[in-house]
């Protein structure tokens, strides 16, 4: 028998977890991130010394980045030419 394990997302949650949670695969987290999403709303760079650097972790804010899918605009459809 399989054992199941119920995750409940902490409001900062690890790449690996948004990754589960919103479907959003590794590019499209990091494209984003480059893109639109700001340092301290929608991720923020974490280290065990309080002074992170530019390559330390990256958590993401998952309420935030819920608010930006939401607000994402319908996809435009192409017309497909006969």
């Amino acid at each position: 028998m399989e054992n199941v394990v119920q995750l409940m997302p902490n409001k900062w949650v690890s790449e690996a977890v948004l990754t589960t949670v919103t479907g959003m695969t590794k590019h499209m987290i990091q494209h984003a991130r480059r893109s639109t999403w700001l340092e301290g709303k929608e991720y923020r760079h974490v280290a065990p010394d309080l002074a992170p650097k530019e390559n330390s972790p990256i958590m993401y804010c998952l309420p935030e980045i819920n608010k930006w899918i939401e607000k994402q605009r319908p996809a435009i459809r192409r017309r497909i030419s006969a």
